[in-house]
């Protein structure tokens, strides 16, 4: 475990990185799952990792549209987050559940053995909770799609997060990006849960900050409505940076359509801020979802030629 003084000068706990033969977990904390479409990605743990795995409940279990009930997937990472010996835990898969399990979590044993917390979608409940009590986590690829097949570059950088290598990430330019430098951490997940979360204990706090966005399955009119709740909020306008992920199998109007797509609704809410600004980068509900550490300190660095994330604390592990 290390810490981290962070530019809005509070202490940001990073969990201990993990080595082979460590222990972690894998839950479903929220939607159902077919335990088979779970195992090559507990094989990529076990047998590429070398690592212990433990399998929660929830991984076999069903109710209704849920892993199972709310005791039972709240026993799951409860219990997990209590094990000293487990050094990460890793969702299966998100859909919906985690925000209603987060105010009946207790942290006591986390505190005294911080761990790694990974997943995306449904899972920005969770990480932006652990933001807001200061501990680092990582958004990125769940076990169910580990061996999706244009998901290779995405599932070595979660690796190489977990432990502790460096990550650089390099992306051609888009027209819609703001030129720019900045220095932060970084932050963010699924909008649809960042604005579920606005007026909430587990609200991200984003001044200062790079903020990544991304989502899924949305109407174009609801992804517009998102985006005026968080400036609205003061999410957009007090930003070191903003990073525009992949926003797939968006959906429009039969008739009359919105008018715009999900870029143009993105920059039409941003355009106004100097902050740099990219488009199109690999984190999302798509194969190659690029792991990103959620409060880890970043250089964003957008150019005329191209885009480059480079996780600054990682770098300096191997010094």
């Amino acid at each position: 475990m290390s810490l981290i003084n962070t530019q809005s000068n509070t202490l940001l706990v990073i969990p201990p990185f993990i080595q082979p033969g460590d222990t972690v977990g894998v839950l479903a904390p929220a939607s159902r799952i077919n335990y088979e479409d779970v195992k090559p990605g507990l094989a990529v743990l076990r047998e590429q990792w070398n690592l212990n795995v433990i399998e929660g409940q929830s991984l076999t279990t069903s109710h209704y549209q849920f892993s199972g009930t709310d005791e039972l997937r709240l026993h799951d990472l409860q219990t997990m987050l209590d094990d000293p010996n487990v050094k990460a835990i890793i969702a299966a898969r998100g859909g919906y559940g985690c925000s209603r399990l987060l105010d009946k979590l207790e942290f006591t044993a986390f505190r005294q053995h911080p761990k790694w917390i990974v997943g995306f979608s449904d899972l920005t409940a969770l990480l932006s909770h652990l933001h807001g009590m200061g501990y680092a986590s990582l958004h990125a690829q769940m076990a169910k799609i580990f061996t999706k097949e244009g998901g290779e570059e995405a599932l070595e950088s979660l690796r190489r997060m977990l432990f502790g290598e460096e990550v650089r990430y390099s992306i051609p330019p888009h027209p819609f990006n703001h030129i720019g430098e900045t220095t932060a951490e970084v932050v963010g997940g699924n909008l649809c849960l960042l604005a579920h979360l606005m007026g909430s204990g587990s609200e991200l706090d984003t001044s200062g900050k790079i903020l990544f966005i991304e989502d899924v399955g949305e109407y174009f009119y609801n992804l517009d409505r998102m985006m005026i709740q968080l400036k609205r909020g003061g999410k957009l306008d007090q930003l070191a940076g903003l990073i525009v992920g992949q926003f797939t199998d968006m959906r429009d109007n039969s008739d009359p359509t919105f008018g715009k797509g999900a870029y143009e609704i993105i920059q039409e809410h941003t355009r106004e801020y100097n902050y740099p600004i990219c488009y199109d980068f690999p984190t999302g509900h798509v194969a190659d979802n690029r792991a990103l550490g959620v409060g880890l300190p970043a250089r964003l660095s957008v150019k005329e030629d191209g885009v480059s994330l480079h996780f600054l604390h990682l770098s300096s592990q191997q010094s």
